[in-house]
Order: C-alpha cells, then structure tokens, then sequence
C-alpha cells in the first residue's frame, strides 16, 4: 500500500478510520513516514499492555520507525471511557503540535473517535437502580420499550445493538429526556473544520479473506499463549480487555468448552460482525471523508 496519492493537509489533525483488518496502520504508517507524524491510536483493545498479539498492535519494528502514542499504555483492570481516550488522544496531538509533527489518529472505535470530533453530551449520572433494572431486561423488551419511550434513538438503532439501545433506554428513564437531547448539546470536541478524514475501505469478501489470514497468523504468533497469560491475571469479568476480538472464543477453547477450530469460526464471525458495525458507523459517521480504496499498485482516493 502506497501513502504518495494522498495529499494530507498538515494543518488539520489527520483521522484515519475503517474496518478491522482493512489496512489502517500499515497506510498510517507510510503517511507518518512521508509527512513527518505521529501515530496516535484511536482503537480501545490496542490501549491494553496486555493482549499486543491478539489485538495485532503495531510491532516494535514499526513502532520504532515513527513515533506511536496510546499503544499498550494500560494495565488490563483499567477501564477507558471515551472521554477519558479524548483527552488523552488531545495531550498527544497538542505535544505533536508542538514537536513540528503530525498528529494522525488511527482506529475503527467509532465512540472514542466521535467523542474526540464531536465532543461529549453532558448526560447526568445515570441511577445505580435505574441501570440494574434496564441492564436485566431482555433484549425484545428493552427494544419494545425504548420505542415507547425514546422513538427517535429507536428509529436509529439496530434491533440487534444491545449495548446501545439499554443506554438510550437508561438515560430517558434517569433523566426524563431522551439521549438526542443530550447529544444536541455536545461541547469540548475537536470539530469538523480541524479534522481530515480518510477512510479505508475495501469490497467485504477481501475484508473477510483478510480477518481470517490475521486470525491465523495471530495463532502462529502465540495467541493462545497471550490470552491464558491474561485469564491468568484473574481480571474482573467486566474487564473490557476480556471482550477484544478472538479474546471470549479462544479463552471457550482453554477452558475446554469447544475445539480450537470451533473457536477460531466463531472468532471470525465475530470479527466479521464488527467490520460491518465498523463500516456502518463509517458510512453515517464520516460522510465526506476521503474514501481510500487499497489496489495491487497502491490507493485510490474516491
């Protein structure tokens, strides 16, 4: 993959998005080369000091070539909140500022790289009875009930997006507005002007072709290993480390709840699933963006 067809504008923090296993830190990383950057990462299991095989976190050749920032910074217990990764992705872009360098922010979690753009809602507090309560309900109901009470984050989200609609649906109920209320009053983000945006993106079958040879090849280089060493840490079930891609399967498999190839299926589907969750928020994310289409003799920029 070739960096020379993309003109970045150095005056604009440069953000780099699109699916898993699409190619984003090996384009990032010849951006960085040519222009003179900092690699800045925007993808919440690569944070963890803990999982550098399974989550396929720049290696040390490439991380001694360019400066890399936010890359394995956090012990496997520590949680990150998108507002606490935003301020940390603006102390590394202002030293970058500073250095003459360029800062270039590179991941696909969309919550972290929204709330760096856009800024945070200033959503209270959210009851401890109040979330027990939606957290235990079952995912029909939870459905049926936020299209009663919150029809427009209803409208937008994907009956199978659980996680989302229980925080649309806790938030109405604690705070008696709806979250877009709270959104329409976002503060502290970067905004749209000081951003350049770039999204890699590739047909789904080579996407798919792509998240199995990683998986493969993250088997050859000790994945398993990797994931008993961290169920060895005795980490709380709720630990976000424990949820990254491949992490829930492989530990089934060492803990003899099915076959290594059952786990590795399941592992791809999985991957999968996220690259079209990824893709998706893309699409209604970033519209305007500069879409990076790879090919054998390097980038398309449509």
């Amino acid at each position: 993959m070739s960096a020379s067809d993309i003109d970045l504008d150095l005056k604009r923090v440069t953000v780099l998005t699109g699916p898993t296993a699409g190619g984003k830190s090996a384009l990032a990383l010849a951006l960085a080369a040519r222009v003179g950057g900092v690699i800045i990462n925007a993808d919440a299991s690569q944070l963890y000091d803990c999982l550098r095989v399974v989550t396929a976190r720049p290696r040390a050749g490439d991380e001694a070539a360019v400066p890399h920032r936010l890359y394995g910074v956090l012990a496997g217990d520590d949680m990150c909140t998108a507002a606490r990764w935003a301020d940390m992705a603006k102390t590394e872009i202002a030293a970058a500022r500073a250095a003459g360098l360029q800062p270039i922010i590179v991941g696909g979690t969309g919550l972290y790289l929204a709330a760096l753009m856009h800024g945070l809602a200033p959503v209270p507090d959210i009851g401890a009875d109040v979330r027990a309560a939606v957290r235990a309900l079952p995912t029909d109901v939870a459905r049926a009930a936020l299209e009663q009470e919150d029809p427009a984050s209803a409208a937008r989200l994907m009956p199978a997006d659980r996680q989302r609609m229980l925080r649309a649906l806790e938030v109405v109920r604690s705070t008696g507005r709806p979250l877009g209320h709270w959104q329409q009053q976002r503060a502290g983000g970067l905004g749209a002007a000081a951003v350049q945006g770039l999204v890699v993106d590739r047909p789904r079958a080579e996407l798919h072709a792509r998240a199995a040879t990683r998986l493969q090849a993250m088997l050859a280089e000790g994945a398993l290993d990797e994931v008993a060493a961290l169920l060895a840490l005795g980490l709380p079930a709720d630990a976000p480390v424990l949820k990254a891609l491949a992490v829930p399967q492989l530990a089934a498999h060492l803990a003899g709840l099915c076959s290594l190839d059952d786990a590795m299926a399941q592992a791809l589907f999985a991957t999968r699933q996220y690259q079209k969750r990824q893709s998706t928020w893309a699409r209604g994310q970033v519209s305007g963006w500069l879409r990076v289409v790879p090919t054998p003799d390097g980038v398309v920029v449509a």
